[in-house]
């Protein structure tokens, strides 16, 4: 019996995903991805100095690493790239789907992060750290619209990318919804929202919440604001502008946690 064209593409799909290889780069991020269980590992480019430096963390993982001189490093790097003389080929992580992620255990009731066409790279990976400290369970982005895993990234993640489920979807709006039916408090991040973080979870914070925020200048699309059960805002001094994405994701993330004391309404 003949497959369907559409298994065809999918089983096409897989065998691509499975070939694909990226480059981690930086101190940081190449010691974080060989001590990391859970990382593909294909080729390690080190410098002496470098390699001293991650002695450790080359040993316990087992491979062999290829020395390199530091004046031509033979990892096929960006130029601009500052490698720190360390570079990891390594297959992409898959942190399994976002239900998984959503229901997986972890301290005080779940917060999950939504990131609405965030395409820069170093923003993600400062959402990424600033997720881990705080405990959120994931960050989700757009496949064909969010900033993919790489070494800029997990430069930028500074070693979160390897601990910090980084999960992306097909539709926002779909993951929203899914996430509304495990029970989700569904928060959109923008600057006309009636209230702060802090008095719209007040007597919910036992729930978990998932917080929506756009990129700078563009925001939340119409859909996706339309798919939250509330626009809130991050409380400010005066009406000098927005903040960062990355910056806004710490603060909401600090705002919504389980335990912030948000008596004065301000976050």
């Amino acid at each position: 019996m003949k497959k369907p064209q559409w298994v065809i593409e999918k089983e096409r799909a897989r065998r691509v995903a499975a070939q694909e290889t990226i480059w981690l780069f930086g101190l940081h991020a190449v010691r974080d991805a060989l001590l990391n269980p859970r990382r593909e590992r294909v080729r390690l480019v080190v410098t002496p100095n470098a390699l001293d430096k991650l002695a450790d963390a080359v040993a316990e993982s087992g491979m062999e690493p290829e020395i390199s001189d530091p004046r031509k490093f033979a990892a096929p790097l960006d130029p601009e790239s500052v490698h720190q003389g360390a570079a990891l080929e390594v297959k992409p992580l898959d942190w399994g789907s976002l239900r998984d992620a959503a229901l997986a255990e972890g301290p005080g009731p779940a917060r999950i992060v939504l990131l609405d066409r965030v395409t820069d790279p170093h923003n993600v990976g400062a959402v990424l750290r600033s997720s881990e400290v705080f405990g959120a369970r994931a960050v989700v982005g757009v496949e064909r619209h969010a900033a993919p895993e790489t070494g800029s990234l997990a430069k930028a993640a500074s070693g979160a990318l390897e601990r910090q489920p980084y999960i992306r979807v097909k539709n926002l709006a779909d993951a929203m919804e899914e996430l509304r039916a495990m029970g989700f408090l569904v928060l959109g991040l923008a600057g006309e929202g009636e209230r702060t973080i802090g008095a719209a979870l007040e007597g919910r914070r036992n729930r978990p919440v998932a917080l929506v925020m756009g990129a700078e200048g563009p925001g939340l699309r119409e859909k996706t604001r339309a798919t939250c059960d509330e626009l809130v805002r991050i409380g400010a001094a005066g009406s000098f502008g927005s903040l960062n994405v990355s910056n806004a994701a710490a603060v909401a993330l600090y705002a919504a946690s389980p335990d912030a004391d948000n008596s004065g309404g301000s976050a």
